[in-house]
């Protein structure tokens, strides 16, 4: 199919961050009634529900003959990086709105590079110590932006910091897998650490003390479509071209172009969210994608 259509790779790449731009506009909507951690349940549901036929189409088996571990691994992958790190990414998008957590999202870059470096023993080069130094002096700068409509400043202040702890959750989740993604299907990968956020969220809101509040906040009606619709896009639609995109061009390629999705965010949340835009954010944005960049292809 790529041999018929040329630079299919980084056509879909590029789509993807279009996609998982307005998908984040949508949950940041949805957000504004919806508990992030029922958001995060319902969108991971959704996605288990959609990725099933997903796998029968594509002749991928849900149950494959490999060691115990390696189940154990991807299920805690999805605890980590999708069951936590998502939830806070929700509460952080929630708090300071989608333009500045677009900033601080960038932050996965330098937390893949340093785990990976802790982990599987890569080495840095100059060029993505470089780029991980703008992107940390990006989200740092993020932390003057003075109080403007509803956000606070404990409220810029700790969802700055849920953003952080999140893209740390993801590159855990990333990570600690790298080793079996280069040897398993990835459509199997993906639904096995998606029943480990699901089941990790499922434990949450059951011993949750407002577990009633945060599951009605699902059925209200201004809601809705919103969680629907982001849920679709980002957990699903999202993800499945993110992982043909993979195929069909290299990784560094794909994940710089992945990263375009900041730019797109940071976009949409003044067209669509009307959120302001000032010099200090158009600076650390311009920091933020431009050190990624020389981190993913460094």
């Amino acid at each position: 199919m790529n041999e018929t259509i040329p630079y299919l790779g980084e056509i879909l790449s590029f789509a993807v961050a279009i996609i998982w731009a307005f998908a984040v506009i949508l949950f940041k909507k949805s957000g504004e009634t919806v508990h992030p951690i029922a958001l995060n349940l319902f969108k991971n549901l959704l996605a288990m529900v959609l990725f099933l036929p997903t796998m029968f189409i594509f002749n991928e088996t849900l149950i494959r003959q490999v060691p115990y571990s390696e189940y154990v691994l991807l299920i805690l992958s999805g605890v980590i990086g999708i069951g936590i790190g998502d939830t806070l990414f929700f509460k952080s998008l929630n708090l300071i709105g989608a333009g500045l957590s677009a900033i601080v999202v960038c932050m996965y870059s330098p937390f893949i590079i340093i785990l990976s470096v802790l982990w599987l023993g890569e080495r840095l080069t100059l060029l993505q110590v470089a780029g991980a130094l703008m992107i940390i002096s990006a989200v740092l700068s993020t932390i003057r932006v003075k109080k403007r409509g509803k956000i606070s400043s404990h409220d810029l202040l700790w969802g700055i910091f849920c953003g952080v702890l999140a893209t740390a959750a993801t590159a855990v989740g990333i990570v600690a897998i790298k080793p079996l993604l280069g040897r398993s299907p990835l459509l199997w990968v993906t639904e096995v650490r998606l029943f480990g956020g699901t089941l990790c969220l499922v434990l949450i809101t059951l011993f949750h003390p407002l577990r009633r509040r945060i599951v009605s906040s699902l059925f209200t009606s201004s809601g809705w479509r919103y969680t629907i619709s982001g849920s679709f896009l980002g957990a699903y639609l999202a993800m499945f071209i993110w992982l043909a995109g993979m195929k069909f061009t290299q990784v560094s390629i794909a994940s710089a172009l992945n990263q375009t999705s900041t730019i797109f965010v940071f976009l949409f949340a003044a067209i669509l969210l009307k959120e302001p835009i000032t010099l200090r954010k158009i600076v650390a944005i311009i920091l933020a994608v431009s050190g990624a960049f020389l981190v993913f292809l460094g």
